[in-house]
Order: C-alpha cells, then sequence, then structure tokens
C-alpha cells in the first residue's frame, strides 16, 4: 500500500498525526507530510482510518 498527501488539499488539522505517527508527519508551516514510501501492513488499517477521517480529503491512499 503506498499513501501521498494531496498539499493543495491539506489544510494542517493533524488528525492523520495523531492516528498514526508512524506514517505521518507536521512541518513546522503546520501541513503534513508522508514518512514512508511503502506503508508497513500492520499500519494499513491506520493509514485507512486517517484517511477516512481527515476532514480535507488530502490523503490518497493505492493499493500497490
Amino acid at each position: 500500500m503506498k499513501v501521498r498527501i494531496d498539499n493543495d488539499l491539506c489544510a494542517g488539522f493533524g488528525i492523520c498525526v495523531g492516528i498514526c505517527p508512524e506514517v505521518f508527519e507536521l512541518h513546522d508551516d503546520g501541513y503534513a507530510s508522508v514518512l514512508v514510501s511503502e506503508v508497513p501492513p500492520e499500519l494499513e488499517e491506520l493509514v485507512r482510518r486517517a484517511a477516512d477521517q481527515c476532514p480535507a480529503r488530502a490523503i490518497f491512499v493505492t493499493e500497490d
């Protein structure tokens, strides 16, 4: 699984970081980024939850 954040949509709510800090982080500018190129299997459910709960709908998951 891969995950990306659309920087044009991200509003810096930080919910993704609260749900899965192993995959997401907030930068000094207040916007989120992805820390991994591939999501480890044990974190896939948390990443899906972060995408579902993102108020800006800025997180996109692909099953590769």
